[in-house]
């Protein structure tokens, strides 16, 4: 089958629309088509489809200083964007899905501009041993996509300033802040703009899938159908904060695939209401956690005959059995 691609680089930095015509672009792909889509968001911070702001976010601060949260599909940890920060979307059928010559875009890209880079861990990028690309990715019922950052100059002051790193996730990593993690481009080579590294990018992407047959310039002002009628969706309170109920207990637990934090609303001893939390890449995963524990008693016995009940892909397993031992370890 030949494939036919197409670039499409947004002109909003307004997170709630560029997150809707991602959405749009991932449902409307067709089964030969690639697309690369490069946007940028103005001071926000961006979270996992399951985590929790009030815990990964100092949303607070965030909006005293003008910023917006936002909540996109994928799964993975928060990150802060700014116009310092490149995004870029590979969009396409799942059968093309082929992480190596996405990397293998993202890592050429930079390397034209000077800059040694490899892909290391879950869902990273590095140059000189640490981080300026976090990618994640979503899977709907045909299509599927996989978007990550580049850290070209982004204000690092505002990760320390926004994002709330639990301890356990740092105590795992051995580290001691989020800015000893990361690391601007520009550090490595002072020439690089956002626009050079754009241009890198949309040619290691020509180079690795062939030339774009059409390249898209798109705004809140040229843009009908899907996006706009989303727009509203990813803006909402709702969709960003949920409707959390407050919680009687919480435990959590930092994994090999992500961290894990379970709320429970009790009556009595009866788990009446749950909310799973988690960075972790799989969405699915934690989609299947949800709602199981409700009308369990908090009780070990009651809790693991629902997971044991649930059936998952073999490619879950190994999490769900994770999850199951741990359980056995909570103090009640």
């Amino acid at each position: 089958m030949a494939i036919k691609t197409k670039l499409f680089i947004s002109k909003s930095t307004n997170p709630w629309f560029n997150l809707a015509y991602e959405e749009q672009l991932v449902k409307e792909v067709a089964e030969d088509e690639i697309y690369l889509y490069l946007w940028q968001n103005q001071h926000t911070v961006v979270i996992g489809k399951h985590q929790n702001p009030w815990r990964e976010v100092l949303v607070s601060e965030l909006e005293s200083d003008a910023g917006k949260l936002a909540r996109r599909l994928s799964g993975g940890g928060a990150v802060y964007h700014d116009l310092g920060n490149l995004n870029f979307t590979f969009v396409m059928n799942k059968k093309h899905e082929d992480l190596h010559r996405q990397l293998k875009v993202i890592v050429e890209g930079v390397k034209s501009l000077g800059i040694e880079a490899v892909f290391s861990g879950r869902n990273d990028i590095l140059a000189e041993g640490r981080k300026f690309s976090g990618n994640a990715f979503y899977y709907g019922k045909d299509n599927y996509y996989h978007h990550g950052t580049i850290l070209v100059d982004v204000d690092m002051s505002k990760l320390g300033k926004y994002l709330n790193v639990s301890m356990k996730k740092l105590s795992a990593k051995g580290v001691e802040s989020v800015k000893s993690r990361v690391i601007n481009l520009k550090e490595l080579n002072p020439d690089i703009t956002i626009a050079t590294m754009m241009t890198a990018v949309g040619e290691a992407f020509e180079f690795e899938y062939g030339k774009a047959e059409d390249v898209f310039y798109i705004s809140e002002d040229n843009v009908s159908g899907e996006a706009a009628n989303r727009y509203d969706h990813y803006a909402s309170w709702e969709w960003r904060f949920g409707k959390t109920p407050n919680f009687d207990v919480t435990f959590e637990e930092k994994f090999d695939w992500g961290e894990l934090v379970l709320s429970f609303k009790l009556k009595g001893a009866q788990i009446e209401a749950d909310e799973v939390f988690s960075d972790a890449m799989s969405t699915d995963l934690i989609d299947a956690l949800s709602g199981i524990f409700v009308g369990c008693r908090l009780e070990k016995a009651d809790m693991t005959e629902a997971l044991d009940q649930v059936e998952v892909p073999e490619a879950m397993k190994a999490a769900f059995s994770d999850v199951r031992a741990w359980i056995q370890t909570l103090p009640f």
